[in-house]
């Protein structure tokens, strides 16, 4: 087994020993070292001896505004003096509902209620489930299917599994899950010649009327994440889709999840992704964007701090599960429900945003990246390089069929976490990278890329 020789020697081994990492081959690391962190500050990570890792991915998309913030350890600090938990069936506290009410007033239009889970799977089984059991409740039983877009991932929980669209979990897993229909998904990529993202985006939103024509009395919701698929590649595609979803769904009663677990505080370049479609002309116009009839969030929400999610819905769902019988409420729970240093870590996000004007401050951000990595654009072997809010994207022209472990391996050394998905490398810094930092991420990935092809 290859180990470094040094002071990460001990922990490595020890890790190996005794942690089963998630969705990992361990055997790869008996040549493959893990990285063992002993801090991180700002968009940096360091490792027991001192070297440094530009997060390039956020910690798997959660770090909004850089590891160990001042303002977040502070909130986080303050509430562990008052109260570290309390079970939230029967009981409340003062952080779950500031982050309640905070949310309603800043999300789409008509989603007043928070149910919390742990995490971003957990918000779609709750989704699911809610949805199911709404339709039941309302004298609609047979509305018990699903539908998700091809390529979609919406968790590895069992039920999460059934609307996501990866080979690898349905080879290992589908004999314990429920198949549910998936419909074209508009990533733009996918286009031929000459068509624009809105038309290619349109004509797959007729492929999803055609089917929800003839399946809707059983599909009880159509689940989607709003302009990027994340573990598609960073599939991106225009907003129009969503505008044409909210209205079929409307046509056809079927619910809208709009899974922003990774998409949503501010990534991509809205708080929300959903407010980015068209206004359609239904029941649920509004002055920004669309409504879905769930919204989860999670990742960032908590700024990479804690585990938490919730699940945003409207009053007429919530009312649906309103009764005297048990039978009738919703039947989910989770321990940490709501956990309040978790919500006080999502509070002092809310925070940030709003006191540094983070949306606008990103979107200046953005704009001087995408002007300083034109020499990325323009590298021969890079293909379909794009961006959405501060999440980047582009496919490299390699034969390495090993591509991503390669690009990893290279790129700490480079001093970079990259961690590519196939042959697609993105980009997902937390908020707070600077100019020089954004440079120096341009610079180190193409001399990655240029000793790889």
């Amino acid at each position: 087994m290859i180990l470094r020789m040094s002071a990460n020697s001990s922990l490595l081994e020890r890790s190996l020993s005794a942690v089963w990492h998630p969705c990992t081959q361990m055997k790869r690391h008996e040549t493959l070292p893990l990285v063992p962190i002993a801090r991180g500050e700002g968009v940096w990570l360091y490792d027991l001896d001192g070297k440094r890792y530009l997060d390039t991915v956020s910690s798997w998309w959660v770090n909004l505004f850089g590891h160990c913030n001042p303002r977040t350890n502070a909130a986080v600090a303050d509430q562990l003096g008052k109260l570290e938990h309390v079970m939230l069936a029967g009981f409340t506290h003062e952080p779950v509902v500031q982050l309640s009410e905070r949310l309603r007033a800043l999300a789409p239009s008509g989603l007043g209620h928070c149910f919390y889970g742990s995490d971003g799977a957990s918000a779609t089984e709750i989704a699911l489930k809610m949805s199911a059991h709404y339709w039941r409740n309302t004298g609609r039983p047979q509305k018990t299917e699903f539908i998700s877009l091809q390529n979609s991932y919406h968790g590895e929980t069992l039920g999460a599994l059934s609307v996501t669209d990866v080979a690898l979990f349905r080879d290992a897993y589908g004999a314990l899950i429920r198949q549910n229909a998936t419909v074209p998904c508009p990533d733009w990529r996918n286009a031929e010649a000459g068509v624009s993202p809105e038309d290619y985006a349109l004509r797959c939103a007729t492929a999803l009327e055609a089917h929800l024509q003839e399946h809707h009395d059983n599909i009880a919701a159509f689940i989607v994440e709003p302009l990027i698929q994340g573990a598609a590649g960073m599939a991106m595609y225009h907003p129009v889709y969503l505008s044409k979803a909210r209205e079929l769904c409307d046509r056809f009663d079927v619910h809208l999840i709009a899974d922003e677990i990774a998409v949503g505080m501010g990534r991509t370049g809205t708080l929300f992704a959903c407010e980015q479609a068209p206004r359609p002309h239904t029941k649920h116009r509004q002055e920004r964007g669309i409504s879905p009839d769930f919204l989860l969030l999670s990742k960032g929400i908590t700024g990479g701090y804690l585990p938490l999610s919730v699940v945003m819905t409207t009053e007429d769902i919530y009312r649906a599960f309103y009764a005297d019988e048990t039978a009738r409420g919703f039947l989910h729970s989770h321990s940490y429900t709501g956990n309040p240093l978790a919500c006080r870590a999502a509070l002092a996000t809310l925070d940030i945003f709003a006191e540094d004007d983070v949306l606008n401050v990103n979107r200046t951000k953005a704009a001087f990246f995408n002007r300083i990595a034109q020499p990325l654009r323009d590298h021969p072997k890079v293909k379909n390089f794009r961006n959405t809010g501060m999440v980047w994207a582009f496919e490299v022209d390699t034969p390495h069929a090993d591509f991503a472990q390669r690009c990893f391996s290279l790129g700490l050394q480079h001093e970079l976490l990259l961690r590519p998905m196939g042959n697609t490398v993105y980009f997902m810094p937390p908020y707070v990278i600077r100019e020089d930092e954004m440079q120096f991420l341009v610079t180190h990935t193409l001399k990655v890329i240029d000793r790889l092809i």
